[in-house]
């Protein structure tokens, strides 16, 4: 039997699962096998991430090839179960997986997911998980404690703090396990394990993990019984990525730099690997282009703004500096163009691999498309410049609203898009008494697999929509999305076309006040909320 888990803000811990068939088990060597379930643990102190979660480890399981070669985008999810007794928002969740090198792909490169580990035993007290691990089959153990192998035993906690005396004897306590000698956290304890003790590159790396009884007033999610968890690593996350890449040590910023984190999301949920290329038509500073570059991707960008994709703050500061700090590919081109008038020739369709992109919706900065206030309301008519004054000059443009940016963001990913290619941005949707009803836009080439809510404040939130080309793009298929967003324009709010996202999102509120004087009268003890600020 394998069970495993993952592992979460500085903590492991894992919940078992219920007998399975025999196809649902790893038996013998990891190049024969049938179907592994995991259990996933995440970074816990991302509540605000907790839609992300199952996104993003889906869009890296199609990437490391779990589906195979279907394209039923139907049946392209993983089957996932909760931990028992464990609220939704746990940082446990139980996923079938073909291969335990598919499950140590998706925990090394994922953001969300700290680590994934097999479960060898586990119980309500030390006495059942010893039963359970001495019940665990000795052909899935053998591999791992060789005498010829290293190895480190780490135990740790969720929901309660374990001190370094009680860490020394819970591993005393595992001596009817086959092992030699065992180190944590410095201190070497012997015992029967088999293998020799490495703490800074062991082969093996196996964990004790405890979870704690608590209520729901300490801030967490509910779990109703104490558990206890022994198991061996999968795979772990790559803790040095975001300090690398956080944004205060970045070269070039602009007021709406996406945050590295974030970026990487996104660019996992876009697929961003080697061969593949990644369009971002609102480029800005590239903080999106330089994550999709991270994992190997050629990297595209446009812009309105001239100045930010030409000049920067100089030939030292600007979008390609960002690349070259980090020594990654250059991008093949930054265009100054406009996603309203783009400027690819008649029939060019099917360049890119995937559109990876956050539209201007007016709150730090408002979106602008090409043409000037009086060119579009026909007052004078459009001009060529001389070419004496090109090298200097800035086109005049207008406001765009954020209902007419999505449609022809949406027209633009239709046509350039590869089939399968993926479409990820960000939606912004107003919040009514701290609740999201949200609608989305809809296009006929596209079949939504993903929507991950970012609450920014009482008043708003965003999602970052994941779209999957389903169909080709032809004329017909033009028209029917120009009515689906004449359709979807008239039955929603007002501010989707006038960008007045910023006011809606800055002007009072009785039911704000009202809730913010009522949280403040409320008993000061952490209670859990989840992704809700």
């Amino acid at each position: 039997m394998v069970d495993c888990y993952s592992w979460s803000g500085g903590r492991l811990t894992g919940i078992p699962f219920e007998e399975e068939t025999e196809s649902k088990r790893i038996w013998g060597d990891s190049k024969h096998v049938n179907i592994l379930e995991e259990l996933l643990r995440y970074m816990y102190d991302q509540k605000r991430h907790l839609d992300y979660r199952r996104p993003e480890v889906e869009a890296l399981a199609e990437l490391f090839g779990a589906f195979g070669d279907t394209n039923d985008i139907k049946i392209r999810t993983l089957e996932w179960r909760l931990p028992e007794h464990h609220h939704i928002d746990s940082p446990f969740h139980f996923v079938y997986l073909p291969s335990e090198d598919i499950a140590k792909n998706i925990a090394n490169r994922s953001i969300l997911v700290k680590g994934i580990y097999e479960l060898w035993g586990e119980g309500s007290n030390y006495e059942e998980l010893k039963e359970a691990i001495n019940n665990f089959p000795d052909e899935r153990k053998s591999p791992y404690l060789a005498s010829d192998s290293t190895f480190r035993i780490i135990v740790d906690s969720f929901g309660k703090v374990t001190s370094f005396h009680e860490q020394n004897e819970r591993i005393r306590g595992l001596d009817y396990i086959a092992f030699k000698s065992v180190y944590c956290n410095l201190i070497k304890v012997a015992t029967s394990i088999q293998g020799r003790v490495d703490l800074r590159n062991p082969e093996h790396r196996f964990c004790l993990l405890e979870t704690d009884d608590y209520n729901s007033n300490n801030g967490l999610p509910p779990v109703v019984q104490r558990r206890v968890f022994f198991g061996r690593e999968v795979g772990g996350a790559n803790r040095k990525l975001l300090p690398t890449y956080q944004l205060k040590s970045r070269t070039y910023l602009g007021p709406t730099a996406m945050d590295a984190e974030m970026a990487f999301l996104m660019a996992n949920q876009g697929m961003a690997n080697p061969g593949k290329l990644v369009y971002d038509p609102f480029v800005g500073t590239g903080s999106i282009l330089v994550a999709a570059a991270h994992f190997g991707a050629m990297t595209m960008g446009a812009d309105i703004d001239i100045r930010v994709v030409r000049d920067g703050r100089g030939p030292d500061c600007n979008v390609w500096s960002n690349f070259k700090q980090y020594g990654l590919p250059m991008p093949i081109s930054l265009l100054r163009a406009d996603n309203n008038l783009p400027p690819w020739r008649p029939g060019l369709k099917e360049v890119f691999d995937a559109i990876i992109c956050d539209p201007p919706y007016g709150v730090r900065a408002g979106g602008r498309k090409s043409g000037g206030r009086k060119i579009l309301k026909g007052v004078v008519d459009p001009y060529t410049v001389p070419e004496d004054k090109r090298t200097d000059h800035i086109p005049s443009t207008a406001p765009y609203s954020l209902m007419e940016c999505v449609h022809d963001l949406l027209d633009l990913a239709a046509r350039m898009l590869v089939m399968n290619g993926r479409l990820v941005f960000f939606y912004p949707v107003l919040r009514e008494d701290g609740c999201t009803d949200a609608t989305f836009p809809e296009h006929p080439c596209f079949t939504l697999v993903a929507s991950c809510e970012q609450i920014l404040s009482f008043r708003y939130s965003r999602y970052l929509l994941t779209m999957v080309k389903t169909s080709a793009y032809s004329d017909e298929i033009a028209e029917v999305a120009k009515q689906m967003h004449l359709e979807f324009k008239l039955n929603h709010l007002k501010w989707l076309e006038d960008g007045n996202l910023h006011s809606a999102v800055f002007s009072p509120s009785e039911s704000q006040a009202c809730l913010e004087g009522k949280l403040r009268l409320e008993s000061s003890k952490p209670k859990y909320r989840g992704k809700y600020v």
